[in-house]
């Protein structure tokens, strides 16, 4: 019988010399990663603690740099805006909305006229108490229950200890000078002899500008009994920089209308009421806002380096300017009532 020789099929025999291949190949990858591993772990032991936190190289460092820098920018730009158009905007929607309520209150004869209302309690803050209006300078303003940095964002603020006007005594009505409509911001050029017109309650009364003071002038004469005065005080000096303040004294021209009996004296005012004062009430929601500026450029740091840069800064670009408006109508809280 003859007998036949067996051979494999040359197909099996390329299989089995892939998985050969393959096997070897692998195995020399885990012979490369266990000695790169064993020299990094050497070089991290070796080397000083501050380098073992992944160092950026220049050309990353520059562009960081450069976009932190850019993104203050706009923070700051978010300021600007914030106070030279957001808070003028503000300003004039809350005067419309004081007004069509003051007009109404007036309409029913339910307008205040004395520190506490018809339940015989403190006029909350930011009621409505009068109507201002100063031809010379058009001025034409409704005027609001405290002198707080927060109720001056809306309009003049009515000093609480004081009379209203139109009624006998010394009537004190603060004004911002840059921010928020600066509706006081020219009182400074009022002249002796311009009128100054205040509605209230009690009806319209009529006074006469008899002089302007600034910080350090002396004060004026004492009033006579049954007379009555209104002073307007604001900030003096370049905007958002005042070097002192300015106070506009008006006499009183008109009969003086009773004055319901006072029960707030200047000793029991917030400090926040006082003049230049800010309210630190404002500090929790300024510092809100300074976190959400960490997170925001932390994130857009990451963002931009496994993003990429222009995606992150369209993200990145209307969050910070809401964030820096946010922050600068917050900062006006805590800044001085007058700015």
């Amino acid at each position: 019988m003859r007998q036949t020789s067996w051979r494999m099929p040359s197909r099996t025999l390329a299989k089995m010399a892939r998985a050969r291949t393959r096997v070897a190949q692998e195995a020399a990858r885990k012979k490369r990663r266990d000695e790169e591993n064993a020299a990094y772990a050497i070089e991290a032991a070796n080397r000083p603690t501050s380098r073992s936190v992944p160092q950026l190289d220049a050309p990353e460092q520059f562009r960081l740099t450069g976009s932190i820098l850019v993104a203050l920018g706009l923070l700051l730009v978010g300021f600007a805006v914030q106070f030279a158009g957001i808070s003028q905007v503000s300003y004039l929607r809350d005067q419309q909305l004081s007004f069509d309520d003051y007009r109404y209150q007036l309409a029913n004869a339910t307008a205040p006229v004395g520190q506490t209302g018809v339940d015989n309690r403190l006029l909350p803050m930011g009621t409505e108490v009068s109507v201002l209006d100063i031809d010379s300078i058009k001025l034409h303003a409704v005027v609001l229950e405290g002198t707080s940095s927060d109720v001056t964002q809306s309009g003049p603020g009515h000093r609480r200890d004081t009379p209203l006007p139109g009624q006998a005594g010394a009537s004190v009505i603060v004004g911002r000078q840059s921010t928020y409509g600066a509706p006081f911001a020219a009182i400074g050029s009022l002249k002796k002899g311009d009128v100054i017109t205040a509605t209230t309650g009690q009806g319209v009364a009529t006074y006469t500008v008899s002089g302007v003071r600034h910080t350090g002038d002396p004060l004026p004469a004492a009033l006579a009994a049954g007379g009555g005065r209104l002073t307007l005080v604001s900030a003096s000096g370049l905007p958002f920089l005042p070097n002192g303040i300015v106070r506009v004294d008006a006499t009183l021209t008109t009969p003086a209308q009773a004055s319901p009996g006072r029960v707030l004296t200047y000793g029991a005012l917030d400090d926040d009421e006082l003049t230049m004062a800010g309210n630190p009430a404002g500090w929790p929601m300024l510092l809100l806002g300074l976190i959400g500026l960490l997170v925001t450029l932390a994130l857009m740091a990451i963002s931009i380096r496994y993003w990429g840069r222009w995606q992150s800064w369209v993200v990145a670009v209307p969050v910070l300017l809401a964030i820096g408006c946010f922050t600068a109508q917050q900062a006006s809280v805590i800044l001085p009532n007058l700015l």
